[in-house]
């Protein structure tokens, strides 16, 4: 989960209602959102991770808003990301405020870290003003995914999608099941039938069937298919189920004449194997990991 730092070395769990009522909820998982809301109060430092020689603990555009008092995002920790911090305060305290600054830090001994590599870090106050700039720059490249579900195992998959790089499109007949405090890559859609979603969702998304109804299920799975062999465009297609209910799935889409090959193309069941356990939060890591998987090889 995205966090909130407050001065180097200390976890500060909630943002103080009376500088950033606003950075509650399920924007304190959200280190944009939360750094945002915060520049209506103060200035900070965008400290971001401008290049990587070797092994580092984090990726080149890693950022984080360093705050008089608290830190939104991460490059990292230990000692590094404490050095930035005091380094990006001396820049706030500074008069007058100087501009983009370049540092390069080696994480060897002197930094108490052995990873072997360096880093080359930009340090650049920012205020209000630059808050569009910032969510344009900053905000993450999100995969869109399709939810069919708003049972236990929807919403467990949907607070572990949350502060991932994912756009959730999220299906499901009955209104009631969804909560009002969802970020804005969450939307929901009430669709009935709910298979009729299938033709509104975007082109690359990734589809995860899970409804209340077995017939529901086989009914979004069946016009998915539909859509890939027109469109070619879902490129991942999962469904939750045991090898029974797949094999019961298979035949009645056989039947109704849904190749094979159309077939192969679908996981079930999803999540990685070897991981066992139903309870809905295991489930949800593993389909996680699997969605994190293809994130990778996609790099």
């Amino acid at each position: 989960m995205y966090r909130c730092w407050s001065a180097p070395g200390a976890i500060r769990p909630t943002v103080a209602a009376d500088r950033s009522s606003a950075a509650t909820g399920w924007l304190a998982s959200d280190d944009l959102a939360g750094g945002l809301a915060q520049l209506r109060f103060e200035p900070a430092c965008l400290v971001t991770v401008a290049a990587v020689q070797g092994s580092a603990p984090r990726e080149s555009g890693a950022w984080m808003l360093v705050f008089a008092d608290r830190v939104w995002g991460t490059i990292g920790g230990g000692h590094l990301e404490w050095e930035a911090q005091a380094w990006a305060r001396q820049t706030l305290s500074s008069s007058p405020v100087l501009g983009v600054q370049r540092r390069r830090m080696a994480l060897g001994p002197t930094l108490g870290q052995c990873c072997g590599g360096a880093v080359e870090l930009c340090c650049e106050a920012v205020g209000l003003d630059d808050a569009p700039r910032l969510q344009h720059q900053l905000a993450p490249r999100r995969q869109p995914v399709a939810l069919f579900g708003g049972g236990h195992v929807g919403h467990a998959l949907v607070q572990a999608l949350m502060p991932l790089p994912f756009r959730i499109h999220w299906v499901d007949s009955r209104e009631a099941v969804f909560p009002d405090d969802l970020p804005p890559h969450v939307g929901t859609d009430t669709s009935d039938p709910v298979e009729a979603a299938v033709a509104d969702m975007p082109p690359g998304s990734w589809v995860l069937i899970m409804s209340f109804s077995h017939a529901e299920d086989l009914e979004i799975l069946r016009r998915c298919l539909e859509r890939q062999a027109s469109q070619a465009d879902l490129p991942f297609i999962g469904l939750i189920g045991s090898q029974t209910k797949w094999a019961v799935f298979q035949r009645r889409l056989l039947e109704r004449g849904v190749t094979q090959s159309q077939l192969d193309q679908v996981n079930c069941p999803i999540g990685l194997p070897g991981i066992g356990g139903k309870q809905p939060a295991v489930i949800a890591a593993s389909v996680v990991a699997q969605l994190l998987l293809r994130c990778n090889t996609r790099l």
